[in-house]
């Protein structure tokens, strides 16, 4: 490990929570390497940050190009100290309308994205570091139409206990945030109404959705080495939203 600026990758780093990562990331002065799939994004329509290099990724979930990935930017000077998974999507829709195609879509952009991301991690990363994770407030608590998202969620929280058991000798954290409902680009669908912005915030004890940036507080947190005594953990940064009603 190095004491010079650390060195972070986050996969789906070009929207949302992500974007919102590499800002905070950039104002704490590490270097970063942030990977998208809109190519058009990366080729004009993204901030230039302090120590931020964009980097084209089209599929999170292709084992072989995240270990390609993760293994370069370990081989760098000072080596790779965390990642952060961003990656995912939304599917609003009961079981019995969803099709296996939307069923796999989910799985892969959500779970498989985040194991290829633990994969890599465990492969190169061997002198330890930080891997975070992001799960949903849907997993602890059963929300309408929510079965997709949920099931793959569910399985990324178990991915990340039992990668922290099973990579804690090598100093290797994974720990996941949860949030609630969030103001992204992803989430616009489902507040981009008066009436589906409300009741969205209805649903959450500190009565609002929560934003970008303070989701993206907590993942920087679980990155830095300052915390190397947190493990096999699922934050929620929800609002309340999993485990508190105020009416």
């Amino acid at each position: 490990m190095t004491t010079s600026a650390p060195r972070y990758l986050i996969l789906g780093g070009t929207s949302g929570i992500g974007l919102a990562l590499a800002h905070e990331l950039s104002a704490r002065g590490a270097h970063v390497v942030a990977t998208g799939r809109d190519q058009g994004r990366l080729d004009g329509g993204l901030p230039d940050l302090p120590g931020v290099q964009w980097q084209h990724l089209a599929d999170a979930s292709d084992f072989d190009a995240v270990d390609a990935l993760v293994k370069a930017q370990v081989a760098e000077p000072g080596g790779l100290q965390g990642a952060v998974n961003c990656a995912g999507s939304i599917l609003l829709r009961p079981a019995h309308l969803t099709t296996a195609a939307q069923l796999e879509d989910t799985l892969r952009q959500n779970l498989f994205s985040a194991f290829s991301l633990v994969r890599a991690a465990g492969r190169y990363m061997t002198e330890g570091g930080s891997v975070v994770l992001f799960s949903t407030a849907a997993v602890r608590l059963g929300l309408q139409s929510h079965e997709a998202i949920a099931a793959a969620k569910g399985g990324v929280e178990g991915l990340v206990r039992s990668a922290a058991s099973t990579y804690a000798a090598k100093q290797l954290r994974f720990n996941a945030v949860a949030p609630g409902l969030v103001d992204t680009p992803m989430a616009a669908r489902i507040v981009g109404s008066d009436a589906g912005r409300t009741a969205s915030e209805a649903l959450h004890a500190l009565g609002r959705i929560g934003t970008a940036e303070e989701v993206a507080r907590v993942a920087a947190f679980l990155l830095d080495s300052g915390q190397s005594w947190i493990t096999g953990q699922v934050l929620g940064v929800d609002g309340g939203l999993g485990s508190v009603r105020s009416r």
